[in-house]
């Protein structure tokens, strides 16, 4: 696409935001009660954000220029934010973390592809340097303690010498068995060629025989060929088989390739010609406005003096540099208007006087009206309005940018879209005033003090300047003395230490978009009959950009959003939370610290080994943030009951301490604490709860996922799919089994030599079936005890009393009585 095209979708985008701002702000008037409504409102406005953050997203990621760059990824940053108020008001309102839009979608003519949401590429473009900078590091590290991971090493099992013995035989007995077979085969063939050529000789074929049977033969061949195009193209078709070379790269993919990474290099120059313009173009308006500027400010004090004295009788007060000097009173104004509010503050001052003399005569009616008014409070409170925004207004102020400066802006003379020097001066110049203003300050304020003295003759009281001093220290409050016990360490040493020790592991290279999965297509037809579904994987994969990807890739959106300090990753073995876990850290660039009890046993022993070690982990992700503090097999730290084989590991040392860490993370801090358990039931579940704010339940795969599944990891591994493989048979037959079944099923099949015979003998349903037969599924015994254990989570308790009673209302209201 060109830069007009990209700015066209911008334009679009825009016109889009404006209509559902204008929207919003309707709606948060409105009161509402129906609760069907209510949500169908929030969900309509999530999928709307939805829609313009994926447009903005990748017009933030082609767009080359740099000021409108910088307004898009403002905007941009305010409608991540909006989407995840909004999903938390849906999350309240409904009482779980899985929603379902398909009426919705209907209505407003989508796919579910649609409203997937993406990972903003800015997260690991702006800051590849520090990573690549970083992994060296870790690298080094690694190789210098001889603790690197990244290469695979092969244990080699040891066996007795008497199965040694037989395996050897087996195998020669077989080699011995095919060299016979083959000789054997050679016999036969010579004999048969014997016995066909005596017989060609006595019979000796009609020439036009022969000819007919030729042309039989071919016609026959030809039309069975002709036969399997023809089904082959009905198939592709009706969508049902892939068109052929469709998993070849074309060479418009290629060239698209091509010209995104050119655009990204003059996204890198223009952006770096704007900085130095910044600097330039400020020096060059301090040379020839400078001495301007000064007097224009000097004049305008000097002037506010002076009619202050006309009109009040004495010399105003000069603000303070706390308060921001003279800026408050000539922001955005003039002298005349700074004169015109004077007159109307006197006015006012007036006006309260008598009206505090009047409330004085008159008796206390207050008592009477109370029952009133708390009648209406209680209507008030069983109505429902949208809760307050953070980030709506920089949203709308980011709007009213666009359609102030780029919406009718003639850009005919930028066709290289390179900065644009006039908005620059605007914004500097007001940047130039400020400084400026700061020693215009200094000298109004002594010129003052002179006025005073000649004039008025006063004095600075010396009681005004103590109160001064006082309330100067009181503001400077000492700091409590921490019981820091690596205060006398560097970032550095203490990175180095955790590396060491393996708290601080490398993080493996997985994306997001690698957890396969599929919508589910009846969750809002089974909600209606009061069965609550299971979340289909990309329900999850959705939780995880939304609770841990955004917030960690986005320090302006983890400050305002709805703060989620940790996670839990509750499901069966082999589902991928794992691979969730080091997925964020892909997708964010950020830190992994592993403090699972098995990884921090014997390390760090005692109360004040373990304080040490949690302050500098904590040290560490905060300064090198965003961070990732993942804790594996979590119920060990929260055990009901210790087994006694894993007492003397200490399972349950961080489980004091986990609260206090959670407390010492602010808004400011892109920390994670992800946990994840196949075992939750062997966990106490209140202080589990306390500690994991969303819990987040991993299913086994359904029907959609494995037919996904199965396709996209046999061509992965270098297999074809072809009319003998029923991909519809092996996702129907493998009901139960997880994705790491599936994965370790193709892998054990697809060997080097099986990818190689491929062509002469096709895959088959039968070999991956043969191959997990000797594997355990996931029963729904089990699935059931995961759905159970949920219900009795905060969220899930809070969901079944809903359900029972009818209403949220009423849910909400037992939690609130269960928390006093």
């Amino acid at each position: 696409m060109s830069n007009a095209m990209y700015d066209k979708i911008w334009h679009q985008t825009q016109e889009a935001l404006s209509a559902l701002l204008d929207k919003e702000s309707q709606k948060m008037i409105e009161p509402q009660r129906n609760q069907v409504f209510i949500f169908q409102t929030l969900a309509t406005f999530y999928i709307k954000y939805v829609q313009i953050f994926r447009n903005l997203e990748n017009v933030y990621d082609q767009i080359i220029h740099p000021q409108k760059r910088i307004l898009i990824r403002k905007v941009l940053d305010g409608v991540m934010g909006r989407v995840l108020e909004l999903k938390n008001e849906m999350v309240e309102l409904e009482l779980t973390e899985f929603h379902y839009f398909d009426d919705i979608l209907q209505d407003l003519k989508l796919t579910p592809e649609q409203l997937d949401i993406p990972i903003p590429k800015y997260f690991l473009k702006e800051k590849l340097e520090v990573i690549k900078g970083r992994e060296k590091i870790l690298a080094q590290i690694l190789a210098d303690s001889g603790i690197d991971t990244s290469e695979v090493k092969y244990s080699v099992k040891s066996i007795p010498f008497d199965e040694a013995v037989k395996l050897i035989q087996i195998a020669e007995r077989a080699r011995q068995g095919r060299l016979r077979a083959s000789f054997m085969k050679q016999i036969f063939l010579q004999e048969y060629r014997a016995k066909q050529s005596k017989t060609l000789d006595q019979k000796v074929m009609n020439r036009w025989a022969a000819a007919l049977r030729i042309q039989k033969v071919w016609r026959g061949f030809h039309e069975c060929k002709n036969t399997e195009k023809l089904r082959e193209e009905e198939m592709v078709f009706l969508g049902m088989a892939p068109p052929p070379f469709f998993n070849e790269v074309s060479a418009t993919v290629i060239q698209a390739e091509k010209v995104d990474r050119l655009r990204n290099e003059v996204q890198i120059k223009h952006e770096e010609d704007y900085r130095e313009a910044l600097v330039t173009i400020k020096n060059d308006l301090k040379l020839m406005e400078g001495l301007d500027i000064k007097e224009n400010l000097q004049d305008q004090i000097r002037h506010w003096f002076i009619e202050c004295r006309n009109l009040t009788g004495t010399f105003p007060d000069y603000p303070d540099i706390e308060e921001g000097g003279s800026a408050i009173i000539f922001s955005n104004k003039t002298t005349q208007q700074v004169i015109e509010d004077i007159i109307a503050n006197q006015e006012e001052e007036k006006n309260e006087k008598k009206k505090k003399k009047k409330k004085e005569k008159q008796p206390k009616r207050a008592k009477k009206q109370k029952k009133g008014t708390k009648e209406k409070n209680k209507e008030e409170d069983e109505e429902w309005k949208m809760a307050p925004s953070v980030f709506l207004p920089a949203m709308k102020e980011g709007n009213n940018t666009y359609k102030d400066i780029w919406m009718n802006k003639d850009e005919s003379w930028n066709f290289s879209q390179d900065y644009d020097p006039e908005l620059i001066k605007e914004e500097k110049r007001k940047e130039l005033e400020s400084e400026i203003r700061v020693q215009v300050d200094e000298l109004m304020r002594q010129e003052l003090k002179n006025l005073k003295l000649a004039v008025d003759r006063e004095r600075e009281h010396p009681e005004k300047a103590r109160k001064k001093t006082e309330k100067k220290g009181k503001k400077e409050k000492k700091a409590k003395k921490d019981n820091d016990l690596t205060a006398d360490r560097t970032i550095e040493s203490l990175y180095k230490e955790l590396v060491e020790e393996g708290l601080l592991i490398r993080a493996l290279k997985v994306n997001l978009s690698d957890y396969i999965g599929d919508y589910s297509y009846l969750g809002t037809t089974l909600r209606q009959v009061s069965i609550e579904p299971m979340p289909s994987l990309l329900d999850v994969r959705q939780l995880i950009t939304l609770y841990g990807i955004w917030p960690l890739g986005s320090a302006a959106v983890h400050e305002k959003a709805p703060l989620v300090k940790s996670l839990l990753l509750v499901g069966p073995a082999g589902v991928g939370k794992k691979m969730l876990v080091h997925a964020i850290c892909t997708e964010t660039g950020a830190n992994l610290f592993n403090l699972s009890s098995s990884n921090i046993a014997g390390k760090y022993p005692g109360k004040n080994g373990l304080q040490m070690m949690l302050q500098a982990v904590f040290k560490v992700a905060r300064q090198l943030q965003p961070s990732v503090v993942w804790i594996e097999d979590t119920e060990k730290t929260f055990y009901k009951r210790v087994p006694s084989a894993e007492k003397m590991n200490e399972p349950k040392r961080l489980k004091k301490h986990l609260p206090k860490f959670l407390k010492l993370v602010k808004p400011e801090d892109r920390i994670l604490i992800v946990g994840t358990t196949q075992r939750p039931f062997d966990a106490e579940l209140q202080s589990f709860c306390k500690v994991y704010q969303k819990i987040i339940l991993v299913p086994r795969p359904d029907y959609a996922s494995r037919y996904v599944l199965w396709k996209q990891i046999i061509e992965r591994n270098g297999g074809v799919l072809t009319s003998a493989l029923s991909i519809s048979c092996l996702a129907k037959v493998t009901d139960g089994f997880t994705q790491g079944h599936i994965v370790q099923a193709v892998k054990g099949v697809l060997t080097d030599q099986r990818i190689r015979r491929q062509t002469s003998k096709p895959l088959t349903a039968v070999e991956f079936i043969m191959a997990m037969t000797s594997m355990d599924p996931v029963y729904k015994e089990e699935e059931e005890s995961f759905k159970n254990w949920y219900a009795k989570t905060p969220l899930g308790t809070k969901r079944a009393l809903a359900i029972k009673g009818g209403s949220t209302g009423k849910a909400k209201d037992s939690g609130k009585k269960k928390k006093k």
